[in-house]
């Protein structure tokens, strides 16, 4: 894994299909570590576990769902998390141990918002680091293609342009130092560190694109 900031490490690249590049990360806590998304790099479980080991798992949707997911729960005995919504196509590869229910509640020191809209149980997670930034990780809800700031629904996961629109307009009010998805077509970085005014500008700008 690459440490990013002192309490934030990115997992080596993963495409799954097609040209869909993908990431996880970890969250490194004293009261305990926390993965944002999922990895299938095998080797990455020995980085995490020299990192002190891992205490819970967070998906952001159903997409992020594979054999990894059972061999990372037995291998650290670690809770994984998914939305209610989406319990049942989780639970087809992974037992879930805990659901998110709430439109807003907050595990491990972690906000998590309900965002559906790309999928019906998609989750956003905002950390504030006591290091003092506020990572905001984002899944498919949101995500840099290269250059281009993009979203979209997937009406066979549930999804639908209404409920992401609503989920932006949630974004909106927010000020992440810095955003993290969970896949893309690719790019520089996996990751950006808007200002308030870019973020802004940049959901206003996915917002219109998906009104049109």
């Amino acid at each position: 894994m690459k440490q990013l900031y002192p309490d934030i490490w990115q997992s080596k690249l993963e495409v799954p299909f097609g040209n869909v590049h993908a990431h996880a990360y970890l969250i490194q806590r004293d009261e305990g570590n926390v993965l944002i998304y999922n990895t299938s790099h095998e080797d990455e479980l020995d980085h995490i576990q020299s990192l002190g080991g891992l205490e819970a798992q967070f998906l952001s949707h159903v997409d992020e769902t594979g054999p990894s997911l059972e061999l990372i729960r037995s291998r650290f005995d670690s809770k994984l998390y998914c939305h209610a919504d989406e319990e049942s196509a989780v639970a087809k590869t992974c037992v879930v141990d805990m659901l998110f229910t709430e439109e807003v509640e907050t595990h491990h020191g972690i906000d998590v918002l309900h965002t559906p809209g790309h999928s019906i149980g998609s989750v956003t997670y905002l950390y504030r680091s006591p290091h003092g930034k506020s990572y905001l990780f984002t899944g498919d809800t949101l995500f840099r293609s290269h250059d281009d700031w993009q979203t979209f629904a997937i009406p066979s996961a549930g999804g639908n342009t209404g409920a992401l629109i609503r989920s932006l307009q949630q974004y909106r009010k927010l000020s992440p130092d810095v955003v993290l998805w969970s896949a893309s077509g690719g790019g520089k970085n996996a990751y950006a560190e808007p200002s308030k005014n870019e973020w802004d500008a940049i959901v206003d700008s996915v917002i219109e694109k998906l009104a049109k």
